[in-house]
């Protein structure tokens, strides 16, 4: 009972939701997912298992792939179609300017956190000071959009101009803010519709299971390795084995930051970052 589970997560579902479910289906508590989905949202939720919940800070630091539906004209205090309005306006936007707008975004820049979100202030959640009506300060972070493209014809319905795009985006990147902040650069408002992932690193819609697969028994778990695919592996010998089976400190002398070292079958090791100067120490622990 150990690897990587990819879910294709179905609508109304919290990510907890998923996990608690799976959880059941195969008995174990050792179990854990890489990247919140919101209920509203579909797609890939990966969700380690057993041994691979070690792995489970890799595979959330992967960029992932979306298909997120936008309406303008609209706002609402969760920046998505299930919120609160805010405030409504008619607005009708050229596909042309659209589609220039989304290529600007194809950048790094600081983005804001939305309000009902998990990120924790002072312990707090920031989703609980805003259902408490409380005021907190927002924090942004630092993202990377590297691609953004439209998806088929825009839509002029009610007043209201509605397109999907497709995107691709790095660890940290809330998807209803990149809206919000799209939106604006289109000189108005909007919020996400909704959004369906198709890939978090190495894993794609196309090998996701229902959780009725799982229920049924019907699903392959994807080995541990699979989350080490963009790591260089480093062969060692028997001398070098044992001090990292003691977790010593290593020279770096292997031209990458972070070696992925294994035996002389290939079995896992251990993987290594970055340490003092050219030093190099254990990050995961990976043998048997």
């Amino acid at each position: 009972m150990n690897g990587i589970l990819v879910i294709d997560k179905k609508e109304g579902y919290t990510s907890r939701d998923v996990v608690n479910k799976v959880s059941s289906f195969l008995n174990t508590k050792k179990i854990g997912h890489t990247g919140t989905l919101d209920p509203l949202a579909t797609g890939v939720l990966v969700l380690c298992v057993g041994k691979a919940t070690r792995l489970s800070e890799l595979v959330t630091a992967y960029d992932k792939e979306y298909f997120a539906s936008v309406v303008l004209g609209l706002s609402t205090d969760t920046l998505d179609v299930t919120g609160t309005v805010l405030k409504e306006e008619n607005v009708y936007i050229e596909k042309e300017k659209i589609e220039k707008v989304l290529s600007l975004f194809q950048k790094t820049y600081m983005q804001k956190v939305p309000i009902y979100s998990a990120v924790k202030i002072k312990g707090k959640k920031l989703y609980e000071y805003a259902r408490e009506n409380k005021d907190v300060e927002i924090p942004s972070r630092m993202v990377t959009i590297f691609s953004t493209h439209l998806e088929g014809d825009v839509l002029y319905q009610d007043g209201k101009t509605i397109f999907t795009f497709s995107c691709k985006v790095s660890k940290g990147t809330y998807i209803r803010s990149l809206i919000s902040d799209i939106a604006s650069s289109l000189g108005t408002i909007g919020c996400m519709q909704s959004l369906h992932r198709t890939r978090q690193g190495n894993y794609s819609i196309e090998n996701a299971y229902t959780l009725e697969d799982i229920e049924n028994q019907n699903f392959t778990f994807q080995s541990i390795e699979t989350a080490l695919l963009s790591y260089t592996k480093i062969k060692v010998d028997k001398k070098l084995e044992e001090k990292i089976l003691n977790g010593c400190v290593l020279e770096n002398i292997y031209q990458t930051e972070y070696p992925l070292f294994v035996r002389e079958d290939d079995s896992l090791l251990a993987l290594y970052r970055p340490y003092h100067g050219n030093l190099i120490k254990p990050f995961k622990m990976l043998f048997k």
